[in-house]
């Protein structure tokens, strides 16, 4: 519906000679949703009105993100500000010319892709090269903790990609999916298959070796984790980039797993808030802090289990309680996934289910290394703009 709107509009434009432009932008460093409103001479009451749980979806909009405005003889009439792969912040002007807010869903197509290339000078390079460094970086996650001496890699190696990818507006959009990937290099083979949103080898030992644990152990949950979730009340989409668990205002807060503080203070809708940085790229949020434990500065290193903050209600909250965020490449997955115990794919029921991934994958890289076939590199015209 809004890129029909946007195209009618320019349509319009064309015919009347409006002098109308889109522009694609990314997120400053350090902008805040209320500052961006109000460097566009836009109403802060579009921030004040959300609701607590869409604040803490406008905070997770970080730096770098890209986004669109339309404007009109240099007036703004829509703006669309994707807050995670599935949902978009969307304002615009009503019928009485007074700009509203809303949360819809990116409308985006997906395409089932393969990369099958020869290393020329990196692995990093060579994906990011021919088609994102998202997808260098989904490469590294899936092989993380098979033992490849990257350093090793020669030209001539091979790589071989099979993922899914999201499309929008006619660009890559957000982060592949990696289905399954394979590395020729040094004489041997590796590979890994994604199975339950887990990677696995081929004999099914997942690749997964970094382990965390509940922030509160013992707490319940009082709001899951959802990307994209229709409102029956609000009448509205909203999201929710972490989970919630209730406790009493001064509860110790642990670290989830090894690894440095990232980020300790205020910020925004989040209130005092701590982000730790993990091994593989892994990072944990921790939100609405009533306070942080004593001496804790960034840069510094955490064990699993040490102590970081106390649970409180800063920021846009209704209670005490804590916001957990888990990320993968700036990606927010559900954590409570990442918190389940370890299991091999070939077990019990499992057995048959990943057998069959492993099989229809193998006849595919047959296929590709049997006929040699190479990839074309994808060309990004980052100038043209469809709405």
């Amino acid at each position: 519906m809004i890129k029909i709107l946007l195209a009618v509009a320019l349509t319009v434009v064309n015919l009347f000679a409006i002098k109308a432009s889109v522009d694609e932008l990314r997120w400053s460093q350090g902008m805040t949703f209320l500052s961006f409103l109000g460097q566009n001479s836009l109403p802060s009451s579009l921030y004040y009105n959300l609701t607590n749980e869409d604040k803490e979806s406008v905070a997770e909009i970080s730096a770098g993100l890209k986004f669109h405005i339309f404007k009109e003889n240099d007036e703004i009439l829509q703006i669309l500000i994707p807050v995670n792969d599935e949902l978009q912040i969307h304002i615009f002007k009503d019928g009485d010319n007074n700009y509203q807010l809303d949360f819809v869903p990116i409308s985006y197509q997906t395409k089932d892709l393969v990369l099958n290339i020869e290393i020329t000078k990196s692995i990093s390079e060579d994906i990011t090269s021919y088609v994102s460094n998202a997808l260098a970086n989904a490469f590294k996650t899936a092989f993380k903790n098979q033992n490849i001496n990257y350093k090793r890699i020669q030209k001539g190696d091979r790589v071989t990609i099979f993922y899914t990818q999201k499309f929008r507006m006619g660009m890559p959009f957000g982060t592949p999916e990696l289905h399954s990937a394979m590395l020729q290099t040094q004489g041997k083979t590796y590979t890994t298959y994604k199975f339950e949103n887990k990677y696995y080898n081929k004999s099914g030992k997942e690749e997964r070796r970094v382990s965390f644990v509940r922030p509160l152990p013992n707490a319940r949950i009082t709001s899951g984790f959802t990307l994209k979730r229709w409102h029956p009340v609000y009448k509205r989409y909203r999201a929710h980039l972490g989970v919630d668990y209730g406790a009493p205002r001064g509860t110790p807060v642990k670290a989830s797993g090894d690894g440095s503080v990232k980020f300790v203070g205020t910020k925004n809708g989040y209130g005092k808030t701590i982000i730790l940085s993990h091994q593989n790229g892994y990072e944990t949020l921790y939100a609405h802090l009533n306070g942080f434990a004593k001496g804790l500065k960034t840069g510094q290193k955490v064990k699993q289990g040490t102590l970081i903050g106390y649970v409180g209600s800063t920021g846009v909250s209704t209670g005490p309680h804590l916001h957990f965020g888990f990320y993968i490449g700036d990606k927010p997955v559900n954590p409570e996934n990442m918190m389940k115990s370890v299991k091999v794919a070939t077990e019990n029921k499992n057995a048959s289910k990943f057998k069959a991934i492993v099989d229809k994958y193998t006849k595919e890289y047959k296929k590709y290394t049997k006929e040699n076939l190479t990839t074309e590199k994808y060309e990004n015209f980052q100038n043209v703009i469809e709405f």
